[in-house]
């Protein structure tokens, strides 16, 4: 690029000048811009900033902006962009920065750089008859590309121009049959059902799964475009085209006019070339590009569907975590049909109705439970709205809403094995038991009176503990850590909810021992345990490990060993905990 040293720098500033807003027009401008960053010609945030831009006129603005603010930085920063964007990929990429560098290599650029001055008439002629020229050139060559193009349409259908023209033109003939499009997003192939896509109803069809456009984007992972139009394509042309042109028709907003009736949704492909290829010149841009309206119904049709789906979701769960201020808790929907009156909402010490746990914040000053609680950002008062909560009338006589009828203070279930019926329930905390879930096992002389759980006396006692290493800890009698020892097996128990751990192996796997030479299972570390079979805490912890490398060595190589691998450092972690090991 020798011949940008022969200028200087007033020169190469005062073209740029007049050139930045032909520059800002140029097509798909991200390849220019990462130019422009990766020579530092171009701030991170400013970069940050026009990339992010989905609108062609917002991102014009965009460049021209960043234009503006390289002018603003001298000569010597605009002999650094044209040596920049003077590189070869950059000029194969944009025809406009060709042709930039042909006017300086050439000379006509001076014509800009000099402009015409009253005081000076012969220079304003000069410039005069230099325009006249290069118009001149330019109609000389119009009339070639005219001629040559008449000569080869005398040609026939098998002249070259034709060919091309036929190749971009969508071919229905061959991939239409009875209103279905063969429809390519990403690496995903799909059927796209025409009529279905007019009555806004789940029209595309892959790996025998039926999608809307905006979820059949979202499994071919181009979740991110966020605009189904322009990136599922049929043949290399976009969806979006096709519905601009009138091949194909939908609903403005995809999901509120599912129950309009259905319109035409694919006419004839156009068979004169010259009408196709003019729509397809006038429309080039609208494949990258959308205009603000569209870009508004998007990100409304959008906004829609995600809260379509959140609320489907809420439907499907039986309990929902809720927030007042800094107060968390879990909200059973079980329980709340009795709306303020009812105590559905569980934090860990206790159940509290709505009303109270408004109350448990108290930075607030006017409390209402109904727009005071959040779930997901969700007042109850929405929840109850849409249907995801239901209140009972007054008049309701059931279990939860019955009039004087005192609620439970206490879970419904199981707190190890989550089931309900002949529960025992502390009197310190929510949790409910089995007899024979708890540990100790339950007699029923101990519950008497106030019972308190295991979980309870152990939160009680461990501040009263000292720290200990690790070998002290192992070498410890169990006799002095029994608590200890039975909240770690409790804590094993309430993790394995899938009951994997729990039971002996050898009853539920065939030649689990032709694989594993010493079986171990939790209900065995359990009767251990509370017959006195172990006299150290490292039996007991190595028995406990002994399971899970079982596990690992039965599932070796799928999810389930991983899984295994994790649980285990999960319970070593509790240990430390538990031993306040240091």
């Amino acid at each position: 690029m020798d011949y940008l040293n022969t200028l200087t720098h007033d020169e190469l500033v005062s073209f740029f000048r007049r050139k930045k807003a032909e520059i800002s027009c140029m097509e798909e401008p991200h390849i220019f811009l990462r130019q422009l960053r990766d020579h530092d010609l171009v701030p991170e945030d400013l970069y940050k900033k026009v990339t992010k831009r989905r609108i062609r006129k917002r991102i014009e603005e965009g460049v021209y902006e960043i234009l503006d603010s390289l002018e603003n930085e001298g000569g010597e920063f605009v002999k650094r962009f044209w040596s920049c964007v003077f590189q070869d990929h950059i000029l194969q990429k944009y025809p406009v920065f060709r042709a930039l560098r042909n006017s300086i290599q050439d000379g006509p650029f001076r014509n800009y750089v000099t402009l015409p001055n009253a005081e000076n008439p012969s220079r304003r002629n000069e410039g005069e008859r230099q325009g006249k020229k290069q118009a001149q050139t330019k109609k000389a060559k119009k009339r070639k590309m005219a001629d040559k193009e008449a000569d080869e349409d005398k040609a026939g259908p098998s002249s070259g121009s034709r060919q091309k023209k036929a190749a971009m033109e969508p071919k229905s003939s061959l991939l239409l049959h009875g209103g279905k499009l063969l429809v390519t997003c990403g690496d995903k192939r799909g059927t796209l059902d025409t009529d279905k896509l007019a009555k806004g109803e789940k029209c595309i069809c892959s790996e025998d799964q039926w999608f809307i456009p905006v979820e059949f984007e979202r499994f071919s992972g181009k979740g991110s475009c966020k605009n189904w139009k322009t990136s599922i394509r049929y043949q290399n042309t976009t969806l979006q085209k096709l519905i601009k042109d009138g091949h194909l028709k939908c609903p403005k907003n995809y999901k509120r006019s599912r129950s309009k009736s259905p319109m035409v949704c694919f006419s004839s492909v156009k068979s004169s070339n010259s009408q196709s290829m003019s729509s397809r010149e006038t429309d080039k841009s609208s494949d990258e590009y959308i205009t603000d309206d569209e870009e508004e119904e998007e990100e409304e049709e959008e906004e829609e569907e995600e809260e379509d789906s959140k609320r489907a979701h809420l439907s499907t769960l039986l309990t929902l975590p809720v927030s007042c201020g800094s107060v968390s808790g879990v909200l059973y929907k079980s329980r709340f049909s009795g709306g303020s009156r009812s105590k559905s909402i569980r934090t860990e010490e206790r159940w509290f109705t709505p009303v109270d746990f408004v109350k448990q914040e108290l930075t607030l000053t006017d409390r209402h439970w109904k727009k005071d609680i959040l779930c997901h950002g969700k007042t109850l008062n929405y929840l109850v709205k849409k249907k995801i909560l239901q209140i009972h009338s007054v008049q309701c006589s059931c279990a939860v809403c019955r009039p004087g009828e005192k609620e439970q203070d206490n879970d419904d279930v199981c707190y190890i094995c989550n089931s309900e019926r002949n529960l025992v329930f502390c009197d310190k905390c929510p949790r409910a038991y089995h007899h024979h879930c708890h540990l100790p096992t339950l007699q029923q002389e101990a519950l008497r009176g106030t019972w308190i759980c295991t979980y309870c006396v152990f939160k009680c006692n461990q501040k009263l503990w000292i720290q200990m290493n690790r070998k002290g800890a192992m070498n410890s009698p169990v006799s002095m850590n029994m608590m200890r020892c039975e909240y770690l097996l409790l804590f094993l128990y309430k993790a394995d909810t899938q009951r994997v751990l729990t039971d002996d192996p050898t009853k539920t796997m065939g030649r689990c021992t032709d694989v594993i030479s010493k079986p171990m299972w939790l209900n065995k570390v359990k009767s251990k345990l509370q017959e006195n079979k172990y006299t150290r805490v490292k039996e007991f912890v190595d028995d406990i490990r002994l399971i899970f490398k079982n596990c690992q060595t039965l599932n070796r190589g799928n999810k389930s060993g991983k899984m295994m691998a994790a649980k285990l450092k999960m319970f070593e972690q509790e240990f430390n905990s538990v031993f306040k090991i240091h």
